[in-house]
């Protein structure tokens, strides 16, 4: 087993896959519903296979002529909090994930890797899914393993836990090993983005990340039906505020030199991220381009896995195939 492949369903903007691209794998089919995400993988990949098409819907035979792949990659969206799943009856999130087992069963892969939520690899509240899903692999040959990683752990400036999936055909389960934390200290955002604020001559910009001590909050997208970019809830917001940062929106661009940062003043004296930080907290590299208006890129951001996280599991799942 020489080059190993895989089949990637929503890809978002690409961060599980260029993860896995970083770990050796080449894709033959990235499947994405939306417009901004599809435009965003074509931009960066251009010789990548981009289908702009509901997984719902998805059939792997009428877009593959060889649909034998190594590896079958699904970032999903995320499922909902509790409190969130309570104000909602849609279950869309729920219907993808059984998707991607059901996919299983026509690609056959010799891998099947899922990301989400933390909670799904051990909350009550989707026992049934985890059910469903052993019944299904053990009856398809693989064995499988439920864990948590934290994005901090992998050099990641964010308190990003994953819930993770892992199944592997029976004869090389045996080989695979979560992978472990490839940084000893946690990245700091002061650190992260220190380059980034200083860029436009920002005068505070050393004062500010000098402060900035600890990893980001974790980045959340938000619905296609929700207002404009912010960070997150009213618990992570204040979080930010302790680190000098506006979390109610999203600035335009970084800070000139005239910007004069004083959080003791709120809101308006704090300094206000811009898309393309949060996609260094994301830990996408500079280069890599995000598509569409403002709340778009951000949503794609946010719902986006981290690539060093997808580098290290696709690494870890290399090593158990080559075994």
């Amino acid at each position: 087993m020489s080059g190993l492949t895989f089949l990637d369903v929503c890809s978002g903007a690409g961060g599980l896959a260029l993860g896995l691209e970083r770990a050796g794998f080449e894709p033959k089919l990235l499947l994405d519903e939306d417009d901004d995400a599809c435009r965003t993988l074509r931009t960066n990949r251009p010789h990548w296979n981009v289908l702009q098409e509901d997984l719902l819907e998805f059939v792997p035979s009428e877009h593959l002529e060889d649909y034998d792949v190594d590896l079958l990659s699904a970032g999903l969206p995320r499922v909902k909090s509790n409190a969130t799943a309570a104000r909602t009856e849609s279950g869309q999130e729920e219907r993808l994930l059984e998707a991607a087992i059901y996919l299983a069963h026509a690609v056959r892969p010799r891998a099947l890797l899922v990301e989400n939520v933390p909670t799904l690899a051990h909350a009550d509240r989707f026992r049934d899914f985890r059910e469903f899903a052993r019944a299904e692999l053990e009856h398809l040959g693989y064995e499988f393993s439920w864990f948590i990683l934290n994005a901090a752990d992998f050099g990641v400036p964010q308190d990003r836990k994953q819930g993770l999936l892992v199944a592997i055909q029976r004869k090389w389960f045996s080989a695979f090993r979560p992978p472990p934390p490839t940084v000893d200290t946690h990245v700091a955002v002061g650190e992260a983005l220190l380059p980034s604020m200083r860029s436009r001559g920002w005068r505070d910009a050393e004062r500010w990340a000098a402060q900035a001590t600890t990893v980001a909050p974790t980045l959340v997208g938000g619905s296609k039906n929700r207002g404009g970019a912010d960070l997150g809830l009213a618990g992570t917001k204040r979080k930010w505020e302790g680190m000098g940062v506006n979390a109610h929106s999203l600035g335009n661009e970084i800070p000139g030199p005239d910007f004069v940062w004083a959080p003791e003043l709120g809101r308006d004296g704090m300094v206000r991220l811009t898309v393309d930080q949060a996609a260094l907290l994301q830990s996408f590299p500079e280069d890599w381009e995000i598509t569409g208006k403002k709340t778009a890129r951000y949503r794609q951001i946010g719902h986006a896995s981290p690539p060093p996280v997808g580098e290290a599991l696709g690494r870890a799942i290399a090593t158990a195939l080559r075994s």
